[in-house]
């Protein structure tokens, strides 16, 4: 297995089993105000990962820092805001160039429901932006 590349990528390059990292193309966003590059099409969360972020969203009451738990759209604990719009699950939301992402601190807002909005977003019953 190959180490990761020495730009601080922390993706493996190389895997034993599936072979070579397929090109993809670059794109960049930030992650509260710190600029990452990315590879396009994959998930808010491979790209963050790949860049040391491990603290997605912090809970309500406690303050208690989160990461990716089951990392397939159900939990909630990848929760991030972007470009302004709370309750995004990074785990299977793709990056755009430019995109704005930030930690979500607590609730989206006074009136989220964290697990409709991800069972929403799940079932596919999201209105506008699909990112």
């Amino acid at each position: 297995m190959s180490h990761p590349a020495a730009d601080g990528d922390r993706r493996l390059q190389d895997h034993p089993l599936l072979g070579a990292l397929p090109d993809a193309p670059s794109v960049h966003l930030t992650f509260d105000g710190r600029a990452i590059a990315a590879r396009g099409g994959e998930p808010i969360v491979a790209a963050l990962l790949a860049a040391g972020v491990r603290v997605f969203r912090t809970m309500p009451v406690s303050g208690e820092a989160r990461g990716g738990w089951c990392m397939v759209g159900r939990c909630g604990d990848c929760a991030v805001v972007v470009d302004g719009r709370p309750d995004v699950p990074a785990c299977v939301t793709a990056v755009a160039d430019g995109m704005a992402v930030g930690t979500q601190h607590g609730h989206g807002g006074d009136d989220c429901d964290l697990g409709a909005a991800f069972a929403e977003r799940a079932a596919g019953d999201v209105d506008g932006d699909d990112r």
